[in-house]
């Protein structure tokens, strides 16, 4: 196998992430390592508050507080993007190349959320632009739309390693920017593309199956004007499932409809 179509395989298998500046042979033998002095075993220490397990929780609320602080005070969407650049308080921006903020028009009348970016959306900085996102491309124009007559963001700003699900933590330090950044855009219909977005935006606990196929509602900043919101299949999954189309192109139906001004199915 050559050096090139190794890293191939490697990157399929999902191990794109460095860990190290400099390769490491780990076929000769180690060095000895040299015998640790003796010690004596230090005092067990008193118990501190700062050593309890609540202590990542409070640290989580915390940097929760200072997004949703970032985030109300971002007048536009352009200020939006350069807060949720400066946020530092989500560990994946460390291990990610780019962060991915939105693709589209921020005047848009149709806003699309998804997931997380994945490895071809963290190399270009632009949301669903490898497989899924050709996909979604396709999905729209059958709707008669395309990136320029809608916003497309996701749930998460950066890649997690090797396109794992993102965790609970992950998505309550993002989900002050995604709501501000609705609240903007201030779309008439609102799609939560995939379970993650669904789930997290409509405040259920369904999986996509369910919660496809009906209307639901989301007020941005906890208003009183809501926004008409719909769950679609993402478009990685109908890679994985091409069965479910059917179901989507559906949906995807019913959000032209609501566009045009045609009264909700039920």
């Amino acid at each position: 196998m050559s050096a090139v179509a190794a890293l191939r395989w490697l990157a399929a298998m999902g191990a794109d992430e460095a860990v190290e500046d400099a390769p490491r042979d780990r076929l000769s033998a180690p060095p000895p390592a040299p015998a640790p002095p003796r010690r004596a075993a230090p005092p067990a220490p008193a118990f501190s508050p700062s050593l309890s397990p609540g202590l990542s929780i409070a640290s989580t609320d915390q940097l929760v507080e200072e997004a949703r602080a970032a985030a109300a005070a971002a007048a536009d969407v352009a200020a939006l993007a350069e807060a949720v650049a400066a946020f530092d308080g989500c560990a994946l921006k460390r291990t990610a190349k780019s962060t991915v903020f939105a693709d589209g028009s921020a005047e848009a009348d149709l806003m699309l959320v998804g997931e997380a970016p994945g490895a071809e959306e963290d190399r270009r900085g632009l949301p669903f632009v490898g497989p899924a996102g050709r996909l979604l491309d396709l999905m729209l124009a059958a709707i008669g739309r395309d990136r320029e007559s809608a916003r497309i963001a996701n749930m998460l700003f950066w890649r997690p390693p090797g396109n794992r699900a993102p965790s609970p933590e992950e998505v309550a330090l993002c989900r002050p920017f995604v709501d501000r950044h609705i609240a903007l855009v201030r779309p008439r219909v609102l799609v939560c593309v995939g379970g993650v977005a669904a789930k997290s935006l409509l405040g259920r606990t369904e999986g996509i199956g369910r919660l496809r196929g009906r209307w639901h509602t989301f007020a941005p900043d906890g208003g009183s004007e809501e926004i008409a919101a719909a769950a679609l299949f993402h478009p990685a999954y109908l890679l994985r499932q091409p069965g479910h189309k059917r179901q989507a192109w559906q949906d995807l139906l019913r959000i032209r409809d609501r566009l045009e001004g045609e009264p909700p199915a039920t």
